[in-house]
């Protein structure tokens, strides 16, 4: 369902508010300091972000506006929604319905509404999923030649790195799928300022599985399995307006081997 515009039945959808899409909540706690002033701050993040979509329906009949209420009431999901919300750069949350979707008719064509939803994730992600694969690093080429002098042909390295970039306001959490034949795969994250987070996979993957490993969620899959007991290391992520290499590597070389890295900028 698209706001802000009039839909294939000729229903206008009017979208004159949108509050909690500016800033999501902030957890926070003071407390007070004994024969003193002030207080001692706990550490403070961010919290869920509710988000209020307010307007007017404005339908050619009576019925179409009928139909167009309880399309919305059906819209306002029980589970997971992506809401997009069309910017410069178009950014999306997943939301889900937090409150009584509230439907008034004006007329028997107009009718106001107003839809309570909340993003358990607070930030605004931009809308194009950003993706790079790599194989295992490998070293191709090199030759000495047996001549009186030491000879030699350079060899030619395969990285076995991803450049990923986040231009937004908060750091963001990669999804990173490692795909098999490869024995302990390790996946390496290297920011600006030299801070290196290393998580590593202490079983193999045999040819045709695919791990999963979700850097947000702190889960590690192996189709429906959970495979979390395996990994170790610090979760990674990727500071706002900068950029972090992502070094592959294994207990051995298979030039089969993947890792596919997914991720999007994100603001605050």
């Amino acid at each position: 369902m698209e706001l802000g515009a009039v839909d294939s039945f000729g229903v206008a959808w009017v979208l004159q508010t949108l509050e909690g899409w500016d800033s999501p909540e902030v957890r926070a706690e003071f407390t007070d300091r004994q024969a003193d002033h002030g207080a001692w701050a706990s550490p403070v993040y961010l919290g869920a972000r509710p988000i209020t979509l307010g307007g007017k329906i404005v339908a050619p009949s009576s019925a179409l506006l009928q139909q167009a209420m309880e399309r919305l009431r059906a819209a306002a999901s029980l589970t997971d929604t992506v809401l997009t919300v069309a910017e410069e750069v178009p950014k999306q949350a997943t939301v889900r319905r937090s409150g009584k979707p509230l439907l008034q008719f004006e007329t028997d064509t107009v009718a106001t509404y107003s839809v309570m939803v909340t993003a358990a994730d607070p930030r605004r992600y931009e809308t194009t999923l950003q993706s790079a694969t790599t194989g295992l690093p490998a070293t191709t080429g090199g030759l000495t030649l047996p001549a009186a002098m030491p000879w030699t042909v350079s060899a030619t390295s395969v990285s076995g790195q991803i450049n990923a970039v986040n231009t937004g306001t908060i750091a963001t959490r990669p999804v990173f799928s490692i795909s098999g034949p490869v024995q302990q795969p390790q996946v390496s994250v290297l920011t600006e300022d030299g801070t290196v987070r290393t998580l590593a996979y202490a079983d193999t993957l045999g040819t045709g599985d695919v791990l999963v490993i979700d850097a947000g969620a702190h889960t590690v899959a192996l189709g429906a399995a959970s495979r979390r007991r395996y990994l170790s290391g610090q979760w990674p992520e990727i500071p706002p307006e900068s950029s972090v290499m992502i070094s592959f590597t294994a207990a051995s070389y298979d030039p089969s081997a993947t890792l596919t890295a997914q991720w999007r900028s994100a603001w605050l």
